[in-house]
């Protein structure tokens, strides 16, 4: 009986050190440059598209498959859109996303990654100064990039996304985004 504990308690010593090997918590923050894609739809008026400058934060996970193989889940606040004008008005359209990406990362070496994978984003927030909210609720996409770990727990990376949803219900627009992140893996 004394062997059959001793060898349960070495087993879950063991499946404890490593799974901490294999799962990395942590967090993530960083800057969006978004702009919209396709025909705004604007009663025929002329307008001129610019991409915003916004933000994502949130939390990631890490889950090591293989030696140069993990999964990455993320769960991110990100805040995406543009700016419309032409010679008389402009408008900012600000859209807030809970956005959960699901990023494939390859690595090169024990520093560099490429990473891919899709996104679901849900419409937490719309502001618009034309008091229109026409944004869809979901957006699907798709997600690459490039990650560098530059100690054991500070990374950064580099991704863009292209949605492939609809972002309005009345316009043809997909989101597009470029992200600059940093993060801290515990």
């Amino acid at each position: 009986m004394k062997k059959i504990i001793l060898a349960a308690v070495l087993f879950i010593a063991t499946s404890a050190t490593i799974q901490a090997q294999l799962v990395q918590f942590g967090v993530k923050a960083g800057v969006n440059f978004a702009s919209q894609t396709g025909d705004a739809g604007l009663q025929g008026v002329a307008f001129d598209k610019e991409g915003i400058t916004s933000y994502h934060v949130g939390v990631v996970a890490e889950l090591k498959l293989l030696d140069k193989f993990a999964i990455q889940p993320e769960l991110l606040y990100s805040t995406q859109g543009a700016t419309y004008k032409n010679a008389v008005s402009e408008f900012k359209n600000e859209l807030g996303y809970l956005s959960i990406p699901v990023m494939a990362k390859f690595y090169l070496n024990d520093t560099f990654s490429l990473e891919v994978g899709p996104q679901a984003s849900f419409l937490l927030s719309e502001k618009n100064k034309f008091d229109v909210k026409d944004a869809q609720t979901f957006e699907f996409g798709l997600n690459a990039g490039l990650g560098v770990k530059l100690t054991k727990s500070i990374f950064v990376q580099g991704r863009y996304g292209l949605g492939l949803t609809e972002a309005s219900k009345n316009a043809d627009v997909k989101n597009s985004t470029f992200q600059i992140s940093a993060g801290f893996l515990f």
